[in-house]
């Protein structure tokens, strides 16, 4: 199956509002990305990414992605430096373990609802959404490029 198939509409719908719901709680930003397979070490990939994505140029460098390689079945969250200077070190392991039990039962739309849920709750305690806050980036899913 093709990355830019893997999700039905409705579901791909219900991803894109989660972001937007997420994001009314947080500064941050949140992508997601869908690849057919992962050419190298999943961080790297989904690190090379998130700099195409200009995730990296937030103004205060709070933007988080989440990673899924389709036909590898490999799965990684990244966050910019502006978020790892202020949480502690294990704060994805919830979020990833989250997402990672509902692809265990192949339930991807839903874990990954789940875990845009939880950055969203994670990111609002370290960075609130501000009054003239304005989406820096695009909420859609990203698919391979």
């Amino acid at each position: 199956m093709k990355a830019k198939n893997f999700f039905s509409k409705e579901q791909q719908t219900s991803i894109v509002q989660a972001i937007a719901n997420a994001e009314r709680n947080t500064s941050g930003e949140i992508r997601v990305q869908v690849d057919d397979t992962c050419k190298g070490e999943v961080l790297d990939v989904a690190a090379n990414h998130f700099k195409r994505l200009k995730m990296h140029k937030t103004e205060l460098h709070n933007g988080v992605l989440f990673y899924i390689s389709i036909d590898d079945r490999k799965f990684a969250i990244i966050g910019d430096k502006g978020i790892h200077e202020k949480v502690p070190e294990n704060f994805w392991d919830s979020v990833r373990d989250s997402v990672l039990s509902h692809f265990k039962k192949q339930e991807f739309d839903i874990g990954l609802i789940k875990g845009i849920e939880m950055a969203g709750e994670k990111l609002g305690a370290f960075f609130p959404y501000q009054k003239n806050d304005t989406n820096e980036l695009s909420n859609d899913i990203s698919f391979n490029k």
